[in-house]
């Protein structure tokens, strides 16, 4: 269990090194030499975990979604949390930053940048589609195209907080898409019950943190 436990953190460690480094470089001009300097593992140590830079970015890529939230009764709430919470972390989470930018690097020309588009988009059609089996979408809503216009949206959004004020104002920004968003895709009576503010996130987080300390998980909300 030890040894398990000391590989977790080297991960980690490798982790948020190649995510600093990608941060500050760029994916291209980033090497394993300064990777691992930053690091402070060995060459095989980085190799156990990650074959090859690309591997390493997926890793970072990774690591967005690499958190459970709550289950809430609605799937649409659910979907309002995960991009708030994302907000959240891209302010406070350097690899979550990390991760974001490499999606969105125009020059990281020999990396695949659709897989992370890719994890987005099927974790909100996942989502998308159970709140439509639940009767929450209004009945014109196609899942798929629903779910591209959310991740474009949020890509967007994101990246222009970050050119005005560094994402000081993200949470607010993510807030009002969401609220000129939702009321065309989703029912009434279920609109009327979410909840879309600057703090969802926190208080979300907070029970994150609660259920990590308990190994509980909750039950739909």
């Amino acid at each position: 269990m030890a040894r398990q436990e000391r590989a977790i953190r080297t991960r980690r460690t490798i982790l948020e090194a190649a995510a600093a480094v990608f941060d500050e470089r760029g994916y291209t001009s980033a090497t394993i030499g300064e990777i691992l300097d930053r690091a402070g593992v060995t060459k095989g140590a980085l190799y156990f975990h990650f074959g090859s830079k690309e591997e390493l970015a997926v890793g970072v890529f990774e690591e967005q979604l690499a958190i459970t939230l709550p289950p809430q009764s609605s799937k649409l709430q659910e979907l309002v949390d995960s991009g708030l919470v994302l907000a959240r972390r891209l302010r406070s989470e350097p690899l979550v930053r990390a991760s974001v930018g490499l999606a969105l690097d125009q020059g990281a020309m020999d990396l695949d940048r659709a897989q992370a588009f890719g994890m987005w988009f099927e974790q909100n059609v996942q989502r998308l589609a159970e709140a439509k089996a639940q009767g929450e979408l209004l009945q014109h809503v196609d899942v798929a195209e629903t779910a591209e216009l959310l991740v474009g949206s949020f890509s967007g959004v994101q990246l222009l907080s970050q050119l005005r004020c560094q994402r000081r104002d993200l949470e607010r920004r993510v807030v009002v898409m969401f609220e000129h968003f939702l009321p065309s895709i989703c029912v009434p009576a279920v609109l009327a019950r979410l909840d879309v503010s600057v703090e969802r996130a926190e208080r979300v987080l907070a029970e994150v943190a609660e259920v990590a300390e308990g190994q509980v998980l909750p039950a739909p909300a």
